[in-house]
């Protein structure tokens, strides 16, 4: 068999509702170009593509087939038919919006650190509210408590939104100020545990979804950032609280 004649290709590849992976569309894609026949097989829900996944004890989608030969995603595929793949389409532009937008307004308002901490994260929770649906989609990815209860997904936006707004409003009463400070630590660590094991234990490459559902960001040091930046905040307010 070679490289450019597969037989009996099927392709299994995630189709949601509100998330259409670019990953299985690129596949699509390299097959038709190669004029090579292929079963689709989109998997419609989470269900489908959480029962895939433990079925092929695979961690991503797409996955293409070859007779009963897994030859793997879409780099995979482009390799095996001997084609450099398409460059992955990050952009970091809606980071750096955030975070340069957080830091003129603190200086506007003088609101010191705890100012440009607050602002950032009720702008990246604005982010994420403006699509909640295409946020949890691409959240559930890689967070390990979406994963379990898929709720958290759609919660998440609001928590972090009420734990920026907490930040900024540094209550006077101590005992909400810790429990804004607990929060955002037991955020803060739950995010960086699920991105650690996503990006370097699973070697997933992702989309972060920080700046919101379709957002172009990788998944990586941006996350990790946001992820620090609550946890780090909300220790502060433990201890000052």
């Amino acid at each position: 068999m070679t490289p450019s004649s597969l037989d009996h290709v099927r392709l299994y590849r995630m189709d949601l509702p509100d998330h259409a992976c670019p990953w299985g569309l690129k596949a699509v894609r390299l097959l038709e170009e190669r004029h090579i026949p292929f079963q689709d097989h989109p998997l419609r829900s989470e269900e489908e593509v959480a029962a895939f996944k433990a079925a092929h004890a695979v961690a991503t989608t797409p996955q293409v087939f070859a007779g009963q030969e897994r030859i793997g995603g879409y780099t995979d595929l482009a390799a095996r038919l001997g084609t450099r793949p398409e460059a992955s389409e990050f952009s970091y532009t809606p980071v750096i919006a955030v975070f340069a937008t957080a830091a003129l307004m603190d200086l506007a308002l003088a609101g010191g650190l705890s100012g440009f901490m607050g602002i950032s994260i009720c702008l990246l929770a604005m982010l994420k509210l403006m699509d909640v649906a295409a946020f949890a989609a691409s959240f559930r990815k890689y967070d390990l408590l979406t994963q379990r209860w898929p709720a958290w997904g759609r919660l998440y936006p609001g928590v972090e939104l009420l734990v920026g707004l907490g930040i900024l409003i540094r209550p006077d009463v101590a005992m909400a100020s810790r429990l804004i400070g607990a929060t955002a630590v037991l955020l803060g660590a739950m995010g960086m545990v699920s991105v650690g094991k996503a990006v370097f234990i699973d070697k997933l490459a992702l989309n972060c979804a920080c700046v919101g559902g379709n957002a172009k960001a990788p998944l990586g040091v941006v996350s990790f950032a946001e992820n620090l930046i609550m946890a780090l905040m909300g220790a502060v307010m433990l201890v000052v609280g």
